[in-house]
């Protein structure tokens, strides 16, 4: 009968442990530059804000209160939140269901052929054009004095702002925000749809079911969260932006981050530093819950089309 022989260890000399520590510790060097990004850009300015958004202005005082906050109950800073909240969600939904259908027609489209190319690379660049040069663009064109309003004045007599100057209020601030929020879609929705396999389409085919019947009970709830995400997060791209709305706005704050630049800047209402600071606080609790929903929509996609 042979002799049972009990395995020996294998030796971790200092040399291969070394080796094993060696990537882990390239690894968080590696780590550390975005590290000091994340504290930098958001970890301090976060609490500066809510360390603020709870603290009185030094000229009464210091210390911690609770006005800063209770300020977010006016009726200015309500409908502020509100007109953003409004402007935010219509501008997502209309550059979701269009920037889904233009993704859609991208990936049915070669994967490599030059209309691909070309739509993926301006939605690159579109979804980054705001601010003046955005705000210049839709005034030379649709402004009091664009050149559209004009020659629909001169040419066909009509005039586009005959009900009012709706370019700066909300259908006009809407439809310069969905200007950059479609190709913005275009970038976030278009890997779930390149997600769908053509195989599951042809396995309804081949049991008899239609394209409406295939969309509805096998691509669309696939789809779904992904769809829903995108939204989410045109939504928290909308509501947080200032430059376009503070370039095409010249009198009145709308949008809560015009109410916070009003508060830091304002030379009528001096020490309203801590107010803007609360009304940042605000917005980034609205975001933060809306990136959480979107996290939560992102992980179920990424379950079924990763």
């Amino acid at each position: 009968m042979p002799e049972l022989v009990a395995p020996v260890p294998l030796s971790t000399s200092e040399g291969g442990t070394g080796a094993r520590r060696r990537p882990k510790l390239l690894d968080l060097l590696a780590v550390i530059p975005f590290g000091a990004y994340v504290v930098i850009f958001l970890i301090i300015p976060t609490l500066v804000v809510v360390i603020g958004a709870f603290g009185a202005n030094p000229e009464d005082g210091g210390g911690a209160t609770l006005e800063n906050i209770k300020a977010l109950g006016s009726r200015q800073v309500v409908d502020a939140f509100v007109f953003s909240i409004s402007l935010s969600a219509a501008s997502a939904l209309i550059g979701a269901v269009l920037g889904a259908l233009l993704a859609y027609a991208v990936a049915t489209a070669k994967p490599d052929g030059l209309l691909r190319r070309i739509v993926t690379s301006a939605c690159a660049v579109l979804a980054q054009f705001g601010g003046v040069t955005l705000a210049f663009a839709f005034y030379a064109t649709i402004g009091l004095t664009g050149f559209v309003t004009v020659y629909l004045a001169d040419h066909f007599d009509v005039n586009i702002f005959s009900g009012g100057v709706w370019l700066f209020e909300l259908p006009g601030l809407t439809l310069v925000y969905t200007y950059f929020q479609i190709p913005l879609m275009v970038i976030v929705f278009l890997p779930a749809l390149d997600g769908i396999r053509p195989q599951w389409r042809e396995a309804a085919e081949s049991l008899g079911g239609s394209t409406w019947q295939y969309w509805r009970l096998v691509g669309g709830p696939l789809l779904a969260p992904a769809f829903l995400g995108s939204t989410l997060l045109l939504f928290a791209n909308a509501f947080s932006a200032y430059a376009t709305a503070a370039a095409l706005v010249s009198q009145g704050s709308p949008i809560v981050p015009l109410q916070i630049r009003g508060a830091l800047t304002s030379e009528v209402l001096l020490g309203q530093e801590n107010v803007g600071k609360a009304l940042a606080l605000g917005m980034v609790v609205v975001v933060a819950i809306v990136m959480w929903l979107y996290a939560l929509l992102q992980r179920r996609t990424s379950r079924w089309l990763g």
